[in-house]
């Protein structure tokens, strides 16, 4: 049975690695895009970036367009493989349960 991966399983970091992986493999995002879809502020999307980052799960890229610095990230290949192992840790939970509630109907 897949176990829960900790460093995932915290929800906004569960949100940066799911919206990650929905854009295309070895594409990036950058850090104000990703700001406003998942509704953060600055210093909470930047400490949980590093922690992602620390982890391998995620890179990120700083460099500037013009004179503006510009911060992007994407997933690793270890990120997206860490990812589906956790989601296939929550399925299996979530089939448990609705099996359990299929037991507790059929008795009803």
């Amino acid at each position: 049975m897949a176990q829960a991966d900790e460093i995932i399983h915290q929800q906004t970091r569960l949100k940066i690695m799911a919206t990650l992986r929905a854009i295309p493999q070895g594409e990036w995002i950058e850090f104000a895009r990703l700001k406003a879809i998942l509704q953060a502020t600055d210093g909470n999307l930047g400490s949980h970036i590093a922690t992602l980052e620390g982890a391998g799960y995620i890179a990120v890229n700083k460099d500037f367009v013009g004179k503006k610095p510009r911060t992007r990230v994407a997933l690793t290949r270890s990120g997206r493989k860490a990812f589906a192992q956790h989601i296939e840790f929550l399925r299996t939970i979530l089939d448990a349960a609705a099996s359990r509630h299929g037991d507790r109907e059929g008795t009803s």
